[in-house]
């Protein structure tokens, strides 16, 4: 775990009830000054963000409720920009707008993208800026995507972390399977 994120993580009644379930010096250590910072991604953190096809985005209402949906895409649709943004052309799906809304109210966003066939998991948090860029938003947008983008969603990265395969199961998307299939027939 990246120092950052475990700052932000780590509030006192986190760091509280670690106490009370004997895991709290397990967790100290990422708290220490010499800890990477982990609020910056590096090639690997870009390598694996572009290869995915979507990701769960969480928000959180102005009356506190936590949303979480799916973003999905062709791959590559989340963008790196540099070590410290990552961008998105939001799609226009159902049209109930509360992911847009909460982010009006409240810029924090976490996002999890899944690797399942690796059981990898990278967990980013980051603030977001909505824009109505033409420009960004064509740069953003694939030519091929049959989907409209209604505006652009940059987000600064504040931290990540990658989380352990422990209970994460391994699925495979068609196309994963076929290929699966093919090696095991040669």
């Amino acid at each position: 775990m990246a120092k950052r994120f475990a700052e932000i993580a780590f509030t006192p009644t986190v760091l509280a009830k670690q106490a009370e379930m004997g895991s709290a010096d397990a967790y100290a250590k990422f708290l220490r000054p010499d800890v990477e910072k982990g609020d910056r991604l590096s090639e690997a953190e870009a390598a694996f963000i572009i290869r995915r096809d979507g990701f769960y985005q969480a928000t959180v209402s102005a009356d506190g409720w936590p949303y979480v949906q799916f973003r999905g895409g062709p791959m590559g649709f989340l963008k790196v920009i540099d070590e410290k943004t990552i961008s998105y052309a939001d799609f226009r799906g159902n049209r109930q707008y509360v992911s847009t809304g909460n982010l009006i109210d409240n810029d924090r966003v976490s996002l999890i993208l899944m690797d399942y066939p690796n059981r990898r998991r990278l967990k980013i948090w980051g603030r977001v800026e909505l824009s109505d860029d033409e420009a960004l938003i064509g740069n953003l947008h694939h030519a091929d995507y049959k989907a409209k983008p209604e505006r652009a969603v940059v987000i600064t990265v504040e931290a990540f972390d990658w989380n352990c395969p422990q209970h994460i199961p391994q699925r495979f998307t068609l196309a994963e399977f076929q290929v699966l299939q093919k090696l095991a027939d040669q």
